[in-house]
């Protein structure tokens, strides 16, 4: 048997890391700008992350969602408190794709209507409902396309009124941060905007935060910076370091009723207890304001560097736009300067580091992109 080849790789196995740094099997170091598209969130093989998952293993891997789980029950607490959420609720799955997926229908449930709005250049991943609703024609088959997926401009607050006042959308569901299309924001007025246009017409606001959640752009959700408060949140990603989680936050006054929602492994022992331990390290080493700083001097140092056209992004979410092409410029970075970064659109690096990086390291990754470009 083959694997199915559908991925582009580089000829590089890191089998090993170690905070922001990764090793293959020689022991080459290579510094992660990228923590494999956001998700390694407190760092690699950080010691209490890997305890917490080694100890519960050696109890209880899984069990179903028939019986009580008081690991589930905490981490929805310690979710609460970590978020400013503490009045919602928490339903737990196994990706972000699931999470959006389960987060429109339960619009959709809410509501009593089917069709969902969405942006310009939005990702919400690759199951059925999550890629209707990602504008990126290469990736949605023809089984995928539906009339009941709408698009509009991404910060066009006038098209996103004259598509609700239509009537008949469950929701209008927004990335907190595009993160694929290339770190571009909303904005804060417009989510702000955006929140009083959902109310007015009675259509539920469903925030995407998988990728620009848990702390990444120096606040819990990226859409804490306008101060507004979403009906749902998804998140993944970062939520569990590296093990499958991904969650959906429920405002109050959305009604639960058995069987509306469901899932196999979603919330089971060992994933909650890998995300108790994220939650509790990010807290005690107060990672999020890590990002913040971080990130903030990340940023002013790549807008210094006079190659550079353009850099976009909060906390530890950026991107940089260059001139030429960004994936020659990643490989160049990985092979001669040993720095894993990320892609988004031809002439974009997109930089998505544990949100443990280091001044000194993020000093360095300065230093060597500023080599790379010339």
């Amino acid at each position: 048997m083959t694997l199915f080849d559908v991925y582009s790789l580089y000829n590089i196995e890191p089998v090993y890391g170690k905070g922001s740094h990764v090793f293959t099997a020689d022991g080459t170091e290579f510094l992660d700008l990228y923590g494999g598209h956001a998700v390694i969130s407190i760092g690699h093989a950080h010691p209490r992350y890997v305890k917490a998952v080694a100890d519960q293993v050696a109890k209880l891997g899984f069990y179903s969602n028939s019986v009580e789980n008081s690991l589930q029950t905490l981490l929805a607490e310690k979710l609460g408190q970590l978020t400013g959420y503490n009045d919602y609720q928490l339903f737990l799955c196994n990706s972000g794709a699931e999470a959006n997926e389960n987060a429109i229908k339960l619009a959709s449930f809410t509501t009593g209507r089917k069709k969902l709005l969405a942006f310009s250049k939005a990702f919400h991943g690759r199951t059925s409902g999550a890629v209707a609703a990602t504008d990126n024609p290469r990736i949605v088959s023809p089984f995928n396309e539906t009339p009941n997926v709408e698009f509009a401009p991404l910060g066009d607050i006038a098209a996103v009124e004259a598509k609700l006042e239509k009537g008949d959308f469950c929701a209008v569901i927004i990335e907190g941060i595009q993160g694929v299309s290339g770190i571009h924001e909303p904005g804060d007025e417009f989510l702000r905007q955006l929140r009083e246009i959902t109310k007015k017409y009675g259509v539920m606001l469903i925030l995407d935060e998988i990728q620009s959640g848990t702390g990444r752009t120096g606040k819990y959700f990226a859409h804490q910076h306008s101060g507004i408060k979403p009906d749902i949140i998804t998140m993944a990603k970062g939520i569990a370091n590296g093990f499958p989680m991904g969650a959906v936050l429920i405002a109050p006054d959305i009604k639960p009723a058995k069987g509306m929602l469901g899932t196999t492994f979603g919330g089971n022992h060992l994933a909650c207890a890998a995300a108790i331990a994220v939650a509790d390290v990010m807290t005690d080493e107060k990672l999020i304001d890590n990002a913040a700083e971080i990130g903030s001097y990340l940023i002013d140092g790549l807008k210094k560097i006079p190659a550079i056209k353009e850099v976009r992004g909060k906390g530890l979410m950026i991107g940089v736009e260059i001139e030429g092409e960004a994936a020659e410029l990643r490989k160049k970075l990985l092979f001669d300067h040993r720095i894993f970064t990320g892609g988004a659109g031809a002439h974009t690096v997109r930089l998505l580091p544990a949100l443990c990086l280091s001044r000194e390291q993020a000093d360095h990754f300065l230093k060597e992109f500023k080599a790379a470009l010339q």
